[in-house]
């Protein structure tokens, strides 16, 4: 046997110890877990991407390094349960198409053979990832995405600890109530909506929740994902004038609805948003001045800061790196990857079953996170059914948590535009 033989045998060897024998002892423990990340990293949904990096190289700092917080995944350095394993992040852009997302999934699978995946912002394109890590046994942690429907296909590698849009919605509609009891004039509602997964599914919510709690819907507005323009559409809902109006929208088309609805003349007397486009920061250094007391949906409140001061040291960090705050989707990202790292190392295996298994039997107090969670507890369908939502208004230049009472602290202005 030459030298050439004798390392691939050593090779071989070692490699079918490993497969034999997975973290079956500390000298064994690998020296890095690594979790695939895919977002979209060009294109026009770039700046989402460059937005999530960040949140997941802080959330990547908190688990890989020693942080006293009373924070999932924040305390000692690594994966103590698998020897103080590192987390690294292998990341792939799907350019917001989801057939792109499902061969990059392949990837790093197949060649990066990665312990999990997380992601993918676009609802259409977290479909077709989670059914490739599905196939494969691998589990998907769906960060971000809020479309119900991504629950609701019998998957057992699923898991999504943030809320979903009928969670959201409902959310809203309940504000909607509260306002009505004080007095103020809601009656209708105007829904616009793009024409992917998000925000069809976003839409079918909403169209049953008004139907159900008697508020007239006035506009049912569709509109193509991307489009180059939204004149016809904004005419439409300017007709209508319904009280609220309620997009469901990503950034670009976000930022062309609002400059459309300044050039049309229409300025709704109120606007509460399913957040996506109407969450980012750049939304607001483009078109803010014309946003003024606009509401969205959230997963986040950095006020809850005052009540819990390490979530002002997490959006420190954030920030440092992004020169920005978190906001609902970069918190919900950097949350994500967290409570991943968490189960990776209450499994003790790098193997997809005992992952999964391990993320199922999560059972998290809501105070351990950065979020205004009551728990994070999945049930069979990999929801997290006590992700409380909240609901922000831009005043100033900034959010403010308007809703529910509990978490409030200041009122709502209504309407936004008297």
């Amino acid at each position: 046997m030459n030298r050439r033989e004798l390392l691939l045998a050593g090779v071989s060897a070692a490699a079918a110890g490993s497969l034999a024998y997975p973290g079956t002892s500390r000298a064994q423990a690998p020296k890095e877990v690594t979790i695939g990340v895919i977002y979209p990293m060009s294109g026009a949904s770039a700046q989402v991407g460059i937005d999530a990096r960040n949140a997941f190289e802080t959330a990547l700092d908190i688990i890989n390094n020693d942080h006293q917080l009373d924070l999932v995944a924040a305390k000692g350095a690594g994966l103590a349960a698998l020897g103080g394993a590192k987390i690294r992040l292998v990341f792939a852009d799907h350019q917001a198409d989801p057939q792109k997302g499902r061969a990059e999934a392949e990837r790093l699978i197949t060649q990066e053979k990665v312990s999990a995946i997380i992601g993918c912002y676009q609802s259409s394109v977290s479909a077709t990832v989670s059914a490739v890590t599905e196939r494969y046994g691998v589990p998907f942690l769906c960060a971000d995405s809020s479309s119900p429907s991504l629950q609701r296909r019998n998957m057992k590698f699923f898991f999504r600890p943030a809320a979903q849009d009928e969670m959201f919605s409902a959310a809203m509609f309940d504000f909607f109530d509260a306002q009505k009891k004080k007095g103020k004039k809601i009656d209708s509602v105007g829904l616009f909506f793009e024409d992917t997964i998000f925000g069809v599914d976003s839409s079918n919510t909403q169209r049953k929740l008004a139907n159900d709690r008697g508020y007239k819907i006035a506009a049912d507005v569709k509109y193509r994902t991307n489009s180059p323009s939204l004149t016809a559409e904004v005419q439409q809902l300017k007709s209508a004038d319904p009280d609220v109006l309620m997009p469901s929208t990503y950034t670009t088309d976000a930022m062309l609805l609002v400059k459309t609805m300044a050039e049309l003349g229409f300025k709704p007397k109120n606007l509460v948003a399913q957040a996506s486009g109407f969450s980012e920061q750049v939304t607001y250094d483009a078109v803010g001045d014309k946003l003024k007391g606009a509401i969205t949906r959230a997963s986040f409140s950095l006020d809850l800061a005052a009540k819990r001061p390490f979530i002002k040291t997490v959006n420190d960090m954030f920030k440092a790196r992004s020169t920005r705050d978190l906001n609902d989707n970069t918190s919900r990202q950097l949350m994500g990857l967290l409570l991943l790292a968490e189960a990776i190392n209450r499994a003790g295996s790098l193997e997809g079953p005992k992952v999964r298994d391990a993320l199922a039997a999560t059972d998290i107090p809501g105070t351990s996170t950065i979020m205004p969670w009551a728990r994070v507890k999945y049930g069979p369908d990999g929801q997290n059914p006590e992700a409380s939502p909240v609901l922000l208004q831009y005043l100033g230049d900034k959010f403010v948590t308007i809703f529910p009472s509990e978490v409030a602290i200041a009122d709502a202005i209504w309407p936004m535009n008297g």
